[in-house]
Formats: structure tokens, sequence, C-alpha cells
């Protein structure tokens, strides 16, 4: 010991009493938060990264930079990143008519079944390629109707916007928008938007900034998911989509639009909303002349 203290250039007392201090404060919440970061990380599926864990934290009143959250995660390596890889899905290359854009890349709506977005993208396992249909609500983010097919044909979107109509049954004027692809402008897909009384919306051909919302939601489940698994079968794929879908993405995953809630969350906070407003009694007379 005193021959390393003299290495250290060090008292043997110091290095006795360095010994018996512990851990400082600071050091003990930053192994705190790193255990907790951890925990998080693997209960989100491990795609969450530094801004997604921060809300994350200030859930559990626990409250570090954004910075700070990064560096915790990188000295654990803990990251969310994957690769990516390209197939192409859309052939706008059809005699189908094409409708115009009536959302504009505004991708706001203020109730639910106001506006639905569709696209479709694809899905690589051992026994071939899967193709993922999926419709989302704008106000809520959520996926309302999906299907997973082994074809790319006119079938595989038309069963997932009929799951969404039979779920939600949104009124009449509901905007559907999708690209120009030869799926979404076949006769059978719009004669069934037509039979709903949908307005028919298509991005500019070549732009997928607009239908940029959807865009993300395949981004994100190929990052989060699909990139990470080597599905070795078609029926282990369906599967593990459908439960990142339905019991991850929709009732689980924080989502930096709606404030970092889930999209199910964001949806019941305004159904109570909705039912606190209708539980008010009607203004009189005079409460409505003073209000005014």
């Amino acid at each position: 010991m005193t021959k390393l203290c003299q290495v250290l250039e060090v008292s043997r007392t110091g290095y006795y009493k360095w010994r018996e201090k512990g851990k400082s404060p600071s050091q003990e919440k930053k192994e705190e938060a790193q255990v907790l970061i951890k925990q998080v990380f693997y209960e989100k599926r491990q795609v969450y990264g530094s801004p997604r864990m921060k809300k994350e934290l200030e859930k559990k009143e626990v409250f570090l930079s954004e910075k700070t959250v990064g560096n915790y995660m990188r000295d654990l390596g803990l990251c969310a990143l994957m690769p990516s890889k390209y197939k192409t899905t859309t052939n706008s290359n059809h005699n189908h008519p094409i409708y115009p854009n009536l959302l504009m890349r505004n991708f706001n709506a203020d109730a639910p079944n106001k506006v639905w977005v569709a696209d479709i993208t694809y899905i690589w396992t051992i026994e071939g390629w899967l193709y993922l249909a999926t419709v989302m609500d704008l106000f809520s983010r959520k996926i309302v109707g999906f299907n997973i097919e082994e074809n790319l044909s006119k079938e595989l979107p038309k069963l997932a916007l009929e799951r969404a109509l039979n779920f939600r049954s949104p009124a009449e004027g509901l905007i559907h928008h999708s690209d120009q692809g030869s799926q979404y402008a076949s006769n059978d897909y719009v004669d069934l938007l037509n039979e709903k009384k949908c307005k028919i919306s298509m991005s500019r051909r070549g732009d997928c900034y607009d239908n940029a919302c959807i865009e993300s939601f395949h981004s994100t489940i190929k990052k989060e998911l699909i990139y990470r698994e080597n599905f070795r079968t078609i029926d282990e794929a369906k599967m593990a989509v459908l439960d990142y879908i339905i019991f991850f993405y929709n009732e689980s995953r924080s989502h930096s639009t709606l404030d970092y809630v889930s999209p199910n969350d964001f949806e019941k906070a305004y159904q109570t909303e909705q039912e606190k407003n209708a539980q008010q009694p009607p203004a009189t007379f005079v409460e409505e002349q003073l209000a005014f």
C-alpha cells in the first residue's frame, strides 16, 4: 500500500480517508438515475432515445437535461438507432383518376375521425417479403386499421381500410389521404371511400413529405421492430407487428406530437374532456350576457 501511495503521490492517511468516505451524493444520484434509465429503456422495448427518455424520467419526477440523459445512456451502452433498408411499394404509373391534395401538409385535426392517412411498407422474413398497409388517425396518431399480406395487391390496403371503418365508424366527410399508388387509386378502394362518403385526398406524385405522418410511423416501426429482428417465418413477423401496433405503439409508446403521451391516452383525455363539457348545464341568458 505504501508503494501504491508513493506512485500516486498521496499520503496513506489521505487514501484511507478517501476509501472510508464512500460515494458522493452526486455520484449516488447519477447511479440511481442510470438504474431508472436502464429500466425504462428495456420497458419501452429498447427504442427510446434521449428526448423520450427525458420525458419518461420527468413522469417519475427525475429531472435531467436531455444532454445529461444522453450521456448517461451512452455510458450504459444504450442506443435506440438502427440501420435502414429500402424497397419500393408505390407504383404511380396507372390510368386510374388522381385526386387533389386536400391536406397540403396540414397534419393537424381537432377531433378523432376527421382526417386519416394511409400508406404501405414492407417487412423482410426468411420466408420472403411481407407488406404492411396502415391507416392512421391524424388527431391522435393512432393506427386505426392495418393489414399484413404476402402480396402487394389492391386488397392489401382495402382490408386495412375496411377494418378502420368498422372499428371507428366515422361520420360523413372524413378526409382520407394517401399517395397516388395504384392500390389507393383502384376502383375498389375509391368505391369504398365514396360509399362511406369520404373526401379523397392524394399526395403530389413522388413527394413523401405530403404524407409525412404515416411515413414517419413506418420509419419508426422499422427502426424499433423490423430492423431489430430476423424473422424466420411470416407468421412470426405478423404476430410481432400486431403486438407492436396494438400493445406498444397505440397503448404505451409516447408520441412527441402528443406532448409525450400515447395515442390511446391522448384519445382517452379527449373523451374525458368531451364528457365533462357535456355535463355542464347550458348557460342562462343572464350568464351569456355577462360573459359577453
